[in-house]
């Protein structure tokens, strides 16, 4: 006998939920929504729908890099279904102390566990006014030594002119984009 799986419970609070970008980035100028949001938004819709929602989070060590791993799962008491995300935590982060550190990844994780899991995009409502304006500037790489090394590399291959377009990717300090500017400078 062939039992039925009973997930029309997401599907709606899929259709229902609008956590919009209430929170606005000053330095980035660009809107967003927090984890916080979201919780907010679902929390009627779960009793609605008679649902809980449970997170829980877990570390481990993959590849030399701590990452924290949060399982967001949704239950009608019968049938479970759950998502996982993960963020990197670098304890050694500029201007954060190791609680800083973790929660900004929990924080990430979270997040983006609950975006999967209400399927949650970036796009505008179809009746907004803005639907074809980008919601948020793209996400600067983080430069690496991997990176830098490969930059570096273009220059000294005479890509110069190539590796100062795409420098504008790139998150680097003043000291790494300046001595790029000097390495394509003088290979010219």
């Amino acid at each position: 006998m062939k039992t039925e799986i009973k997930q029309d419970y997401l599907i709606a609070i899929q259709s229902e939920l609008k956590a919009p970008k209430n929170q606005f980035n000053s330095f980035g100028k660009y809107k967003y929504r927090s984890a916080e949001d979201i919780l907010e938004a679902v929390k009627p819709l779960l009793k609605k729908y008679n649902c809980y929602l449970t997170i829980t989070e877990t570390t481990k060590e993959i590849a030399g890099y701590l990452v924290l791993n949060s399982k967001v799962s949704i239950s009608d008491g019968e049938k479970t279904i759950y998502v996982e995300a993960q963020a990197g935590i670098n304890p050694e982060r500029k201007g954060m102390d190791i609680a800083q550190s973790f929660g900004s990844s929990s924080s990430y994780a979270k997040k983006y566990a609950l975006g999967n899991l209400f399927l949650l995009d970036d796009t505008k409502d179809a009746d907004s006014n803005a639907v074809n304006e980008p919601t948020s500037r793209p996400q600067k790489i983080k430069m690496n030594v991997r990176v830098l090394e490969n930059l570096l590399k273009g220059i000294a291959d005479g890509k110069g002119k190539e590796v100062k377009e795409s420098m504008t990717k790139y998150d680097m300090t003043k000291e790494q984009e300046n001595t790029l500017t000097v390495m394509i400078n003088t290979t010219k």
